[in-house]
């Protein structure tokens, strides 16, 4: 992991990311890429995107204002040692954060969130189950200040179908990059009942494919998956919760296509999606 994208709005909460960002950084020796939006009025994005070569003058005002706030973020004492690229759109943040992942070949997203409510300000409303919905690279969505580094357990939800192989892999090595215990879990629904011998048929027959080990092989029973993800959370005191998505077309299978946007805003712990290959 060398690059990290921390999209800011300057609030706690995307402080919040900052902090968490600068962990995974120095333990990994990383690059740290702040990205703000800046929303010109309507006449002056059209001049920014037509390529005009001269900025219309609002665009200079909020860059200078963006650069000022990137100078205090710099000076604080958790980011010392780590460099850190400030960079704006003025596309929105859907393509401003596609953008700069491509261009700067980012490696993990990771994004404030203040948890019931939604993710505020910039992030407010769809704009975080956009981004996790999109977004082909892990997006980690923090709540809170948290230590990553001192998580005992993460919980993975999936429906061990094949397709989620590379995710399954991808989540696990996340695990060990925190050092974290990876439980996995299968959440069974009246709706979608099955039985236990097919559930761990299911699990062992997918998880004998992959070079993985030390985990722990879970079924919880409950009303909904949401609420099973949360409750199996609760009830080992996970520090983190992972899934899969399928972009656009949302959770793998077993979850519908709002679970992730419930997930991203419900959970009060940490959230990473990981996305499933297209087929």
């Amino acid at each position: 992991m060398e690059r990290i994208l921390v999209p800011t709005d300057f609030s706690p909460q995307a402080e919040s990311a900052l902090k968490v960002a600068a962990q995974v950084a120095k333990k990994n020796n990383a690059e740290i890429y702040l990205l703000h939006i800046i929303d010109l009025p309507d006449y002056s994005n059209d001049l920014v995107i037509s390529g005009n070569s001269a900025p219309a003058p609002p665009a200079i005002l909020f860059m200078q204002q963006t650069h000022l706030k990137y100078e205090e973020y710099k000076d604080k004492d958790y980011l010392e040692g780590i460099t850190v690229k400030e960079t704006v759109s003025f596309e929105g943040m859907q393509k401003g954060v596609s953008d700069t992942c491509t261009n700067n070949d980012i490696d993990l997203i990771i994004m404030g969130s203040n948890g019931a409510s939604g993710v505020k300000e910039l992030f407010i409303g769809s704009n975080s189950e956009k981004i996790v919905r999109f977004s082909k690279i892990p997006v980690l969505v923090i709540k809170n200040e948290c230590d990553l580094f001192n998580i005992k357990n993460f919980v993975y939800a999936s429906s061990f179908e094949e397709e989620d192989k590379l995710t399954l892999l991808a989540a696990y090595n996340f695990s060990k990059e925190i050092d974290a215990t990876f439980n996995l879990v299968w959440i069974n629904t009246s709706s979608k009942f099955r039985t236990t011998h097919y559930i761990e048929h299911k699990m062992n027959s997918l998880l004998s494919t992959l070079p993985i080990e030390d985990y722990t092989l879970n079924i919880y029973n409950d009303e909904t998956i949401e609420k099973g993800i949360m409750n199996f959370a609760n009830t080992i005191k996970a520090g983190i919760i992972g899934m899969g998505t399928h972009g656009r077309t949302g959770i793998s299978h077993f979850v519908n296509g709002s679970i992730s946007e419930d997930m991203v805003n419900h959970a009060k712990r940490p959230v990473i999606t990981f996305r499933i290959p297209a087929n």
